[in-house]
């Protein structure tokens, strides 16, 4: 697909140019680590295994792309057509190309609007010329310094501009990453995303985080960059400190998180833990961050968060960025007293001692389950 030229458009201040890359990366005056200017956002081939999947290096915009890879798959099992009950669903997670492109450009046009509580959005795409020269106070990134921003107040017109211009995000080695996160960063607003960080001043939206930070994660699915799970707003202070609001979750959305991140002391804290509202989602979705490596976990069937019966006995599935897919069954019926040993079939009672870091995970919202995979573990799969 060729690139449509940009009619129109806002185009980028020097004030704006700064104050975009210190709130997101923390300096203007060095350059933003690489893999941002250089990943595309991208699927693999319709006809190849697994093409209802995006694909990514191993870098920081994992995070994020995980969350649209979340949105996809959602829009292939519940929101089109194909997502009726009657189809399998191996066949609802084989898209054609036309199809492919169609749930991209669906899934991240609900991402901004959402971001910007359906009222408005704002995509930042650049052009062909640099509208910034490079100066002490600003170093060039081939990027943010062309860029042209354009505003949107209905969700249609959104996805029309999205389908039109998709080539300057799936182009790839290209910044497509990075043009969906100044997109999501400009809905939301740069002074409302310094609040929802809720951290000193100077803090910025990117750690050092090898795949992204949950904060990423928590804009691109909430709306809110809040480093805060938990449900609703928490007032924390001790006998020396007024009590102060942390603004965790405030609705339940559409997909949800799950979060193990070892015996990390930070990820153990209340606020770092989602909350219901995050682990029962309104769709059997989830962005997974185990021990920082982010995948998604799904289920096709819409009642398994709404009925518990449904819940006794289920399939999950499991699949990362890096290309890698796990199927397996989810078994909450009530265990015998027992430890690991090998059951028929080749299943295996779990404790958490010998769990593996996904079984771990998928623990934290079904305490007692014990899980059966289909086949061996993908050597690829990180956790």
């Amino acid at each position: 697909m060729s690139k449509l030229k940009l009619v129109d458009g806002r185009p980028i201040e020097m004030d704006e140019a700064i104050e975009l890359r210190q709130a997101i990366f923390g300096s203007a005056t060095s350059p933003p680590r690489g893999e941002w200017t250089r990943t595309g956002i991208s699927m693999g081939p319709f006809n190849a295994e697994y093409p209802y999947g995006l694909r990514s290096p191993r870098n920081a915009t994992r995070g994020m792309q995980s969350v649209l890879q979340a949105f996809i798959i959602k829009h292939f099992i519940f929101d089109s057509k194909r997502g009726e009950k009657t189809v399998p669903l191996e066949e609802m997670l084989k898209p054609t190309e036309a199809q492919q492109l169609q749930a991209l450009y669906l899934a991240m046009s609900e991402i901004l609007w959402t971001i910007g509580e359906k009222i408005k959005a704002i995509v930042a795409l650049p052009g062909e010329n640099s509208l910034i020269q490079h100066c002490p106070a600003y170093f060039q990134d081939n990027v943010t310094e062309k860029l042209f921003f354009f505003e949107f107040f209905s969700l249609d017109e959104l996805q029309i501009f999205l389908k039109r211009y998709l080539p300057y995000f799936t182009e790839n080695p290209g910044p497509g990453a990075l043009l969906l996160l100044y997109s999501a960063v400009m809905t939301r607003g740069l002074d409302n995303m310094r609040n929802d960080l809720d951290a000193p001043k100077g803090a910025h939206l990117i750690g050092p985080h090898e795949e992204g930070s949950l904060n990423i994660v928590t804009l691109m699915l909430t709306g809110r960059a809040t480093p805060y799970l938990h449900n609703g707003v928490v007032y924390v202070g001790d006998e020396d400190h007024y009590a102060l609001p942390q603004f965790g979750i405030l609705s339940r959305g559409c997909i949800g998180i799950m979060v193990w991140e070892g015996d990390n002391e930070a990820m153990s804290s209340s606020s770092r833990q989602p909350g219901s509202r995050l682990k029962t989602p309104a769709t059997p979705i989830w962005v997974s961050s185990c021990c920082g490596h982010y995948g998604v976990l799904f289920n096709s069937n819409r009642e398994l968060l709404r009925n518990y019966h449904a819940e006794k006995r289920f399939e999950l599935h499991y699949y990362t960025l890096a290309g890698c897919y796990l199927s397996m069954t989810v078994d909450n019926r009530q265990q015998e007293d027992g430890g690991d040993e090998l059951e028929g079939d080749g299943e295996r009672k779990q404790n958490d001692i010998t769990s593996t870091p996904l079984e771990r995970l998928i623990h934290t919202k079904w305490m007692e389950a014990k899980i059966t995979y289909h086949g061996p573990l993908p050597a690829s799969l990180n956790v």
